[in-house]
């Protein structure tokens, strides 16, 4: 990955070494504050702003938006599996959402799509200032898919059935790929 980052130019080189501060940060974030996943948001979505600026040479509000999207997305996600270890994490002393939450998770799970998907759409349309009708559309149902596949977990959402929240937590697979395949379509428009 190193290998990689020396690679671009010199802001996507500075962009990508102040990632490590939150991946440093991440695995401890149990340990003091109920919002663990806010670190791990911070930390998996960097690569939002990383393409953008090894893209662009610069920091934009797209970006900016998405990365965003991106840790709203990991706190809907990360608190579906949290919910898994809530007992063994109770006992020995860690927090995260899915315990801070308890039984009003589904709410905030809620909030955060709407979050997730806002923030996608408006980050989507910012990056497409110069795109055709049919590329915004199709870009955006990107987005009405990723949104409609997270309403699809909300209505199947159990958090006292594990076996159910591991499934769910591993749809989110299928959950990023949506957007993709259609940003890619979009690109070939």
């Amino acid at each position: 990955a190193f290998c990689i980052l020396i690679s671009f130019g010199t802001p996507a080189v500075l962009i990508g070494i102040a990632s490590l501060g939150f991946v440093a940060i991440y695995p401890f974030a149990k340990r003091f504050t109920w919002w663990p996943q806010v670190f791990l948001g911070l930390a998996f979505n960097w690569g939002a702003l990383l393409g953008w600026v090894a893209h662009s040479g610069r920091l934009d509000w797209p970006a900016v938006l998405l990365y965003l999207a991106g840790i709203a997305w990991t706190l809907f996600y990360d608190t579906i599996y949290a919910h898994q270890d809530t007992e063994d994490d109770a006992l020995i002393g860690v927090k995260s959402t899915a315990r801070l939450f308890g039984q009003s998770s589904p709410q905030w799970l809620r909030a955060f799509a709407v979050l997730a998907t806002g923030l996608m759409a408006v980050a989507i349309y910012l990056a497409l200032p110069d795109a055709t009708a049919p590329q915004r559309v199709v870009a955006q149902l990107g987005t009405a898919g990723f949104a409609a596949h997270l309403l699809w977990q909300m209505r199947q959402l159990d958090i006292d059935n594990v076996p159910l929240l591991l499934h769910l937590f591993r749809a989110n697979r299928e959950a990023g790929l949506i957007p993709v395949l259609f940003f890619a379509v979009t690109v070939m428009l």
